[in-house]
């Protein structure tokens, strides 16, 4: 055979294997599934007990990233990603799974169309928080900055007491919420927090945000949904002992008097494969129990 008869061998594509080892189902199902994955990708086990004070400069090079566990894994594994986003696959072990919503069987049913490329990768809106607070020599500088899938979420904190929220939207004033917290959330963690607290669910692709009031003491204060191009800055004139700031559920800052949130679209997008039969409208109607009609006290409809 000449050289110009053989033939050139793609390099394996390299996934990153996240799953949390202090729970034995996800242990045990990683354990499992590594070598069906390893049969078409080279795999790099990250367990998040021990990559937890990683960031995405030191996590090794990928090509995409699986996820064993629920939505909180994922949300886990887009922050230890960090400004290094690759795209995910979701393996549902956990209860709900809008995000991760494959089961075991179905992702190994899938490998293949992966490694051919035959499954096209659909991007998502992330957010990036910061909170600005004045400095001794009258300026300003960043408490923390962090990037959130789900949202950003100012909660009262205790003592449990009605909270003032000025909005501000590209720095108009736009008003001042009394309640128990405010989200800012992407389409993507609409069906989370925000579901809850009474918001309206968007579209994963759409590239707005949605702001919504925790137990807003005026009935006239509703969800406000606006271009994701803006610039959202939330003040609390009087925060309380422990109002604090929590994106994607974990706090990542107490609130003084004068400081400022500010949420804007971060430059990361959040990445996800797309695998046939996991429609949007299916996910939800399956995920909420939307069952159209209710049945029969005899169990006709």
């Amino acid at each position: 055979m000449t050289l110009s008869q053989t033939k050139s061998v793609a390099p394996r594509k390299r996934v990153l294997l996240f799953s949390d080892g202090s729970k034995p189902n996800v242990l045990a199902e990683g354990t499992r599934l590594a070598p069906l994955i390893a049969q078409y990708f080279d795999v790099t086990p990250i367990d998040f007990n021990v990559a937890e004070s990683v960031t995405g400069d030191d996590l090794p090079a990928a090509d995409f990233a699986i996820v064993l566990g629920g939505d909180g894994s994922i949300l886990r594994a887009a922050r230890l990603m960090g400004y290094r986003q690759v795209p995910v696959v979701g393996v549902n072990l956990g209860k709900l799974g809008f995000l991760a919503d494959l089961s075991p069987s179905e992702l190994v049913g899938v490998l293949a169309d992966i490694d051919h490329g035959k499954s096209p990768v659909v991007e998502h809106l992330m957010i990036e928080c910061r909170v600005l607070r004045c400095d001794s020599k009258g300026g300003e500088a960043d408490v923390c900055r962090q990037l959130g899938l789900n949202e950003v979420t100012i909660r009262a904190g205790g003592p449990f007491a009605i909270l003032d929220v000025d909005l501000y939207v590209d720095r108009e004033w736009v008003t001042t919420y009394s309640c128990d917290g405010l989200i800012v959330s992407t389409p993507i963690g609409s069906t989370a927090h925000n579901l809850s607290a009474g918001g309206p669910i968007l579209r994963k692709e759409l590239d707005v945000l949605v702001v919504s009031p925790i137990s807003a003491h005026t009935l006239t204060n509703r969800p406000v949904v606006d271009s994701a191009a803006r610039v959202f800055e939330m003040r609390v004139p009087r925060p309380l002992d422990g109002t604090s700031v929590v994106v994607d559920g974990q706090m990542v800052c107490n609130l003084l008097a004068g400081d400022r949130v500010q949420v804007q679209r971060a430059e990361p997008r959040f990445q996800m494969i797309d695998v046939p039969g996991h429609a949007y409208y299916r996910t939800l109607r399956e995920k909420l129990g939307w069952g159209g009609r209710l049945p029969l006290a005899d169990g006709k409809n």
